[in-house]
């Protein structure tokens, strides 16, 4: 039966169900990665006999590389057919990824298997993204995306942890990877069955509070605003690809350092889970956070954490050492990936919202494929410490950017004082973001600016108040930001 329009609510509470459900469907596309974690890496150098770390990266290249195009082609996916269909297919076809690793005869199983793994995680992660926002409407997009993201990597580290635990006592295949092909029947059983659509939910958001929506955009513009010309999402956009650099070479590099310092499998398994044990948890009080305190104190912390943490990698040599640096690394993650995406929820209408989404996924999920490419080239040239320090001064860069270049998306709750509609969507006679610029008016108040896209005159009018997941941006001679006639 098909919902009314009447009995579309927004909101975690409201959709509780459903957002649950959704929950622990990511958690079972996050246990997809998790068997690999662990154990791939070490499967490359012994059994498989690589010698050259570039060459070890492969599968890591295919991966992101393949995971990054499809993350852009599901969101249009999304906008177009519906979630649904996109987190179904996504199952569909990560069914026969940890069947290949099992069986594989030679290494280019593997990389295979990596490339439908890849096209799995584009497809089925990016649909629970999106639908999460969906649910949650713009008033807890931080704390959806801190339950999204703290369950699919708290199952990350598990199944680390788990498969850490199976290899040290069966050996590095086939018995680990048997989480794999549970976790694939589960989530797509799960998807197909009990699952529903929430293109209705993106309907009423839509239209709660808009005289009349926005032009619609084509992908074309939308990843050019996402990628380059929209300061805060392009901010965003590089941001997520040095987390996911700095994440795909903790990914393919830190069991090989780990192991060459005489770690067995099962402790080489604790610290691969740690990372993204602490990085999992944690996103369940940063993402809640940052709809309290705004978005970019998150992302911009979270970088230099991270390159903080990477440099201690670098440094020391002992577990104890090691294992400060996961949690460390764990928590600069955490303060940056819930937030990058409720940031693309803050800017993006919700008529293009999935397709930005699939363009922030494009060029963060790219960061395991430049992440294995780049590391992998300066370890085999300088050695493993050379590449550590080298990725570690990336992030740090990247958060530097992420100060100069970003505006902050979420006024925090404290002090918006924004009337609320029966649906959660904020009003948007009330709704003010603060100017970007941040400088001070006559009387030494911050002021506020309302600014909202215009497709009839292609330019930024100055409005009475900001209609809900409209781009906000402070006004130019130069840009016109409005779709073309």
């Amino acid at each position: 039966m098909n919902a009314t329009p009447g009995s579309v609510r927004l909101g975690i509470r409201a959709n509780l169900a459903q957002f649950s459900l959704l929950v622990a469907v990511n958690a079972l596309v996050g246990g997809m990665i998790g068997q690999e974690r662990t154990v791939l890496p070490l499967l490359a150098e012994q059994v498989f006999h690589f010698t050259a770390y570039t060459s070890a990266l492969t599968f890591i290249l295919a991966f992101g590389a393949v995971k990054a195009v499809t993350n852009f082609v599901a969101g249009a996916l999304c906008d177009r057919l519906g979630r649904k269909p996109v987190l179904v297919a996504g199952w569909l076809i990560g069914v026969p990824a940890p069947l290949l690793i099992i069986w594989a005869p030679s290494w280019g199983w593997v990389i295979l298997a990596n490339v439908l793994l890849g096209v799995n995680q584009g497809l089925a992660w990016s649909a629970t993204v999106i639908m999460k926002i969906d649910l949650a409407g713009p008033q807890r997009r931080g704390l959806a995306m801190g339950f999204n993201e703290a369950a699919g990597y708290g199952a990350v580290a598990l199944t680390a942890l788990a498969t850490g635990a199976i290899a040290q006592q069966a050996g590095l295949r086939p018995e680990p990877f048997f989480l794999g092909v549970a976790y694939a029947a589960i989530g797509l059983g799960l998807s197909t069955v009990f699952v529903r659509e929430t293109r209705r939910h993106v309907e009423h958001e839509s239209s709660v509070g808009e005289a009349r929506a926005p032009a619609a955009f084509s992908t074309r513009e939308v990843f050019r605003l996402t990628s380059y010309r929209e300061p805060a999402l392009s901010a965003v956009s590089q941001a997520g690809l040095a987390n996911n650099l700095n994440d795909g070479l903790a990914w393919g590099l830190f069991p090989i350092l780990f192991a060459a310092h005489g770690l067995d499998v099962e402790r080489i398994g604790v610290l691969a889970a740690l990372y993204p044990g602490v990085w999992g948890l944690g996103q369940l009080a940063t993402g809640a956070l940052s709809d309290r305190w705004g978005r970019k104190p998150f992302i911009a912390g979270g970088m230099f954490v991270q390159a903080a943490a990477l440099a201690l990698v670098a440094t020391v040599t002992s577990f104890g050492g090691w294992a400060l640096a996961a949690v460390l690394l764990g928590v600069g993650t955490a303060m940056v990936y819930p937030t990058l995406l409720a940031a693309i929820g803050d800017i993006a209408h919700p008529s293009w919202r999935a397709s930005s989404v699939g363009v922030y996924r494009l060029w963060r999920d790219s960061g395991f494929a430049i992440g294995a490419l780049t590391a992998g080239i300066v370890a085999d040239l300088v050695g493993l410490n050379a590449a550590i320090w080298t990725v570690a001064a990336l992030t740090a860069s990247s958060g530097l950017i992420v100060v100069a270049r970003m505006y902050e998306t979420h006024q925090p709750t404290r002090t918006r004082g924004a009337a609320q509609t029966e649906s959660g969507v904020i009003d948007p006679a009330t709704w003010e973001c603060p100017d970007r610029r941040g400088t001070a008016g006559r009387s030494g108040a911050t002021p506020t600016r309302r600014w909202a896209w215009s497709a009839a005159t292609r330019r930024r009018p100055a409005t009475s108040g900001r209609q809900p997941g409209l781009m906000v941006s402070r006004p130019s001679r130069r840009r016109r930001w409005g779709p073309t006639a």
